[in-house]
């Protein structure tokens, strides 16, 4: 019974870590657009600020890119951790990377969303929901013995 529980628990973690590299990822994303994207930096800056404060978005333009440059290096490295520990604690690589994918592609439509406005077609959503009801399909299924691991369970 603590065998199985711990199981259920090292699963569980494996899902977390692959839905937070998802995230990780997404977050990636939305650090290089807004370093090396038009001048989304700048209008950000400039609708938090009053009309009479604009000038401190010129000369904050460049420290802001460098910052989301180094954030969008931190967040792939702490990605790619994470998304090894989500390797690691998941019954297969299969159910990691998948979830990982999906929840990649979930968050970066509400931070795009979020922060810049933007909005998917139907297709999008019909494409992502199709890969949510195949993750399910994934994470509800029973992992088989192989051939090899029956024979020493039997030993």
């Amino acid at each position: 019974m603590a065998s199985l529980m711990g199981q259920t628990v090292s699963l569980c973690s494996g899902s977390f870590f692959a839905l937070f590299a998802g995230f990780l990822g997404a977050s990636a994303s939305l650090c290089a657009k807004l370093a090396l994207g038009a001048d989304y930096l700048k209008d950000l800056c400039e609708s938090g600020l009053t009309h009479e404060g604009h000038h401190v978005c010129d000369w904050l333009r460049l420290p802001l890119r460098l910052l989301c440059g180094v954030l969008l290096f931190t967040c792939n490295a702490v990605m790619w951790t994470v998304f090894s520990k989500a390797l690691r604690h998941s019954s297969s690589s299969a159910k990691a990377t998948v979830t990982t994918t999906a929840s990649n592609f979930v968050f970066s439509a509400f931070l795009g969303r979020l922060i810049f406005g933007e909005s998917h077609a139907a297709l999008w959503w019909v494409g992502i929901s199709l890969t949510l009801c195949g993750l399910m399909v994934l994470h509800t299924s029973m992992p088989q013995s192989l051939p090899w691991e029956m024979d020493k369970k039997e030993k």
